[in-house]
């Protein structure tokens, strides 16, 4: 008896000790993290999206969760920041899933599908389906963890210097075009490649390059490119384009279980603040473009070369599900989410604007 009160005791004095000292220390301790970025110095909305989660980590931590970025300029390597993460030359990145198909080709889904989920269905099958478990299973190997990063919402299908009439028009067509719809197009005899957005507009301008797809009127006005390619078609690849943020898992453990989830809802909160901006700045921007260059023709591909993205689409898709048990599992489950999803969107989204439009007749 005398020996377990005396053990009652020193557990007492154990937890007194550590409640005394550990919360003082932990509140005192400032950690200073070092993000790399795929993107250019002062990019607009994708660069904004990392600075406003790291303003907002920190105001939230009463200034013990510092985090400072490093542009694409600085560090050199745009397309290298699945890497400097991992390795922990930096603690976190800032960029896009589908830029690591090469290394990891299971990350391309995590960005957006051709044909697939819309903004909002795409976040409710993050964060209330299975997207956030499945990603995890994908980085975790690799000692990253991935979060949603910002979105742009629906994609512009590109721009072209040549109009796009059949599917003779894609053949040998050389277009940056990165992720899955990178290799639809492959498929149907174009040569798709991946080039880093500092280099686009020369690219094209020099015709390295026949045609490319960036983003949409949030940021293709500023880049330029309506100057040199004539011809802007509607979207089919990238309905949703979802951008990462990846954390060090090494990084990710040393934080204390309040900055963890400060960073967590700091990264939410960010990620949403982009999808507003992206579709305020498209909606702004596509109304200066209709009145300053009425010259850029807005297309949409022919049905006929629709048809064709589509089902080699479903035919690449029937593929990778084959190659690996993995692949087939985030697929199946991106398509039973969109399933479900889309009746909802077709009733509410759908049914609305329709119904409005029939009124503006």
């Amino acid at each position: 008896m005398k020996s377990l009160k005396m053990t009652t005791l020193v557990a007492a004095a154990a937890v007194t000790i550590s409640a005394l000292s550990m919360p003082a220390f932990a509140a005192d301790r400032v950690y200073k993290l070092k993000m790399a970025e795929t993107w250019s110095s002062n990019f607009p909305i994708f660069g904004d999206a990392p600075r406003n989660m790291a303003s907002i980590a920190e105001k939230m931590s009463n200034g013990r969760l510092k985090i400072t970025i490093d542009s694409a300029n600085k560090h050199k390597a745009p397309l290298g920041v699945f890497d400097m993460v991992r390795s922990g030359q930096y603690d976190m990145g800032h960029s896009a899933s589908y830029y690591w198909k090469g290394k990891v080709p299971n990350t391309l889904y995590f960005t957006t599908m051709p044909f697939g989920m819309t903004t909002p269905e795409q976040y409710g099958w993050f964060y209330e389906g299975d997207g956030m478990e499945l990603m995890q299973k994908v980085y975790q190997p690799f000692g990253l963890l991935s979060f949603p990063g910002g979105n742009t919402g629906n994609q512009m299908g590109g721009w072209f210097q040549k109009e796009i009439n059949s599917l003779d028009d894609l053949q040998g067509l050389k277009m940056r075009i990165p992720g899955f719809a990178g290799e639809v197009l492959a498929k149907l005899g174009a040569k798709p490649t991946n080039i880093a957005s500092g280099e686009l507009y020369t690219a094209l301008e020099r015709r390295t390059i026949d045609a490319l797809e960036w983003v949409g009127p949030s940021l293709d006005l500023r880049m330029g490119f309506h100057k040199i390619a004539p011809y802007y078609y509607t979207g089919w690849h990238e309905p949703a384009t979802e951008l990462q943020f990846l954390v060090n898992e090494r990084t990710w453990k040393k934080l204390p279980d309040d900055l963890r989830e400060i960073l967590r809802v700091s990264m939410k909160l960010a990620s949403y603040d982009m999808y507003i901006q992206s579709y305020h700045e498209s909606a702004k921007n596509w109304a200066t473009m209709k009145t300053e260059y009425p010259n850029v023709e807005v297309k949409t591909f022919p049905r006929e070369v629709l048809v064709a993205m589509e089902k080699a689409n479903q035919e690449l898709l029937d593929e990778k599900a084959a190659e690996d048990a993995l692949a087939k599992e985030i697929l199946d489950s991106q398509a039973s989410y969109m399933k479900q999803a889309r009746v909802w969107t077709n009733i509410s989204d759908r049914a609305y604007l329709d119904s409005v439009d029939d009124l503006a007749k």
